[in-house]
This record gives C-alpha cells, sequence and structure tokens, in this order.
C-alpha cells in the first residue's frame, strides 16, 4: 500500500500530512493558535464553514460521531422526547455500537429498506413521535446515492410541518452538492444542524464540523466538553482541512465528471457491475464477480508490480460470488485515465 506511486481510490496517505506541514508553516510563530479551540485560526475556519453552509454558528468536534450524537440529543431535548428517526444504514446503528442509546437515553425509529434511499411514504408509516430526523446525503452504504431535490424537498417539509428538527449527516456534502447544482447553503439550508467531515472530501487529518443556529451550537460546545472533546489545542483539526476547503471543494464537480467517466468504462467490463449508474457522486460501489480473498491478492499484485492501489479489500455481498468495493475517485483519480482503469479491473476480475 505505502510503495504505491498513483492511487485511484481514496487520497494519498501522506496527503493530509503535508497539507498540514503547509498549515503550519502558514502560522503566526507568535501567536497561540488556540486555547481549547478559542483563538483565530480554529474561530475564523467554523466562522468560514459555517457560511459556506449558511448557518450562523459552527464548531469543531474531534469526531463526527461526538458531533452527530450531540446534536440529536439537543433536538430531542428540546421536542421533550428520546427518539430519533433514520435509515437502517446509518453510521450510528451501524458502526458506533448505539453510542445515542447509552450515552444519551435515545431510541432509534429505523426508516425505510436498507437497500433503497428513504421515501416519502416510510415517513408516512412512522407512528413514533419523533424528535428528530436524521437523513445522510449522500447515502454510503447503498453506493452514495441521492434522492431527488424534489423527493428531499417533501420529505423536509413532512418534517417541518410535524415539528421534527431535521439534521444532515453531511459528511461528504462537498461532494453531494454538484449532482443537485445548488449552492451548499440552499442544501444545508433545509435541515436546523449539518454535520460535516474534515478528512473525507476535505482530505483532513480527522475531526469535523457542527453547524447550527447560534444558541444550539453554544449548548453543543458544553456537551463537547462533557464527551471529553474540548482539546486543549483543536486547531490542528482545523488547519489541516482549511487547503481542503480552498482547493478540493470547487474541483468537487470535476471529479464528478471524472466518476461517471470512469463508471461508464468499467461497465463494459465483463464481471463488473456500478452502483448507481451512473454515479451521483465521485463515490460509487463496485460489484466484482469473484471471491474477496482472490480480488483482494491480485489487486496486491498489482500494487506491487504495477505501484497502482485501486480499492480497499472487497467485502462479500449477498450474492454468491459477487464482492463489493467502494470507489472514491478524487483529484488522484483524475491520473487514470478510463480505459486504463477499466484495463485494471479487468485484470483484477479475469485473473
Amino acid at each position: 500500500m505505502w510503495g504505491c506511486e498513483r492511487w485511484l481510490s481514496g487520497r494519498r496517505p501522506v496527503a493530509a500530512a503535508h497539507r498540514l506541514r503547509q498549515a503550519a508553516d502558514a502560522l503566526d510563530p507568535e501567536a497561540r493558535p488556540d486555547h481549547y479551540g478559542e483563538g483565530a485560526v480554529v474561530e475564523d475556519f467554523e466562522r468560514r464553514v459555517a457560511e459556506l453552509l449558511g448557518m450562523e454558528a459552527a464548531m469543531v468536534v474531534p469526531s463526527g460521531t461526538m458531533a452527530q450524537q450531540i446534536a440529536l440529543r439537543l433536538h430531542c431535548d428540546q421536542r421533550a422526547t428520546s427518539t430519533v428517526a433514520f435509515h437502517p444504514t446509518c453510521h450510528l446503528e451501524l458502526h458506533e455500537h448505539a453510542g445515542y442509546a447509552h450515552l444519551h437515553g435515545l431510541k432509534a425509529e429505523l426508516v425505510g429498506d436498507r437497500d433503497r434511499l428513504i421515501e416519502l411514504a416510510d415517513l408516512e408509516r412512522l407512528h413514533a413521535r419523533v424528535g428528530v430526523l436524521l437523513l445522510e446525503l449522500p447515502q454510503r452504504e447503498i453506493g452514495g446515492q441521492l434522492p431527488e431535490w424534489d423527493d428531499l424537498l417533501a420529505q423536509t417539509s413532512w418534517a417541518r410541518e410535524r415539528d421534527v428538527a431535521l439534521h444532515l449527516d453531511g459528511a461528504r456534502i462537498w461532494e453531494a452538492a454538484p449532482y443537485y447544482g445548488r449552492p451548499h447553503a440552499e442544501l444545508a439550508g433545509l435541515f436546523d444542524t449539518v454535520y460535516v467531515s474534515l478528512y473525507k472530501g476535505l482530505g483532513g487529518v480527522a475531526g469535523s464540523v457542527l453547524a447550527g443556529p447560534a444558541q444550539l451550537i453554544a449548548q453543543a460546545r458544553v456537551w463537547r466538553r462533557r464527551h471529553g472533546g474540548e482539546l486543549s489545542s483543536l486547531f490542528p483539526l482545523a488547519a489541516a482541512a482549511l487547503p481542503g476547503l480552498e482547493t478540493l471543494v470547487p474541483r468537487m464537480p470535476e471529479f464528478l465528471d471524472h466518476a461517471r467517466a470512469v463508471a461508464a468504462a468499467l461497465t463494459e467490463v465483463p464481471g463488473v457491475t456500478v452502483i448507481p449508474n451512473p454515479p451521483q457522486t465521485p463515490m460509487f460501489h463496485v460489484h466484482l464477480r469473484g471471491e474477496p480473498d482472490e480480488l483482494r491478492d491480485r489487486a496486491l499484485d498489482l500494487a506491487r508490480h504495477r505501484r497502482v492501489w485501486l480499492f480497499a479489500p472487497p467485502v462479500r455481498g449477498l450474492v454468491a460470488g459477487v464482492c463489493t468495493v467502494e470507489l472514491y475517485l478524487g483529484e488522484p483519480a483524475l491520473e487514470f485515465a478510463p480505459s486504463e482503469a477499466a484495463e485494471l479491473f479487468s485484470a483484477v476480475v479475469a485473473g
């Protein structure tokens, strides 16, 4: 992995460290970057993200897990209920060991089917009193899919009419916006609060931002301390993400166009299926015919002999003999012509 010279999917391992080094060199050596989140580097970054998202305020949080649990807790407290609603493949459900329940006493209503997007009819079938509806844009576990704009408006209107708060898992909001052809603020403006990742699309080292109304973010800062997330210095998280905010976000439409071109080439390879087709974001899934160990070993052979990294280890799918890999085609992927990507995948699948 580390000896690869070119990366089709994901980001180069040293990219975040390089950006952090650049950011550190640009800092005033006489100034203290921040003290428990208070300082120009962090505060200016928070203000900039809030403005991009059209929100009153924002705060840096060490992890998205922490940011989202805090947001859901505050929304439920405001409405005197403990029930949250989200998709069955929501990160909180799959990857956080029910932290929302153990730490905050929240209960989950799973909405819709795990292999498709939430639909308005799914929301209309909810009978529990819900405090907050969490929507993930794009929906990672089903290939980075996005609802159409009118469907999104219908779902957010459903929540507004019932005084249900709206929270956006916008870890990849920068990747989602080009599909809609709308400013980030218009997309984020459909929601009360938004979480964004500082290391996914922005290429930082770690961390997240929670944005929303000034009063709610002030309350969230208290909860950040309760969670142990008010670190003595938060500036590395903000400083490492700032270059991505300036240089990568404006290029997301370019990354989406390239992802679609690569996906079109991959669909011509026997044993390869793209989900969704065409991709709606630079992140999409590829189903490969074969066993996971064999596909992994062939991909590693390519990495050793051609110094090319294609994808993370495949995951066995629900259909026998078919595996799934997730592709994220960012800046490094622009070095690959669609035809070369197809040739490399053909070598992996054909053996």
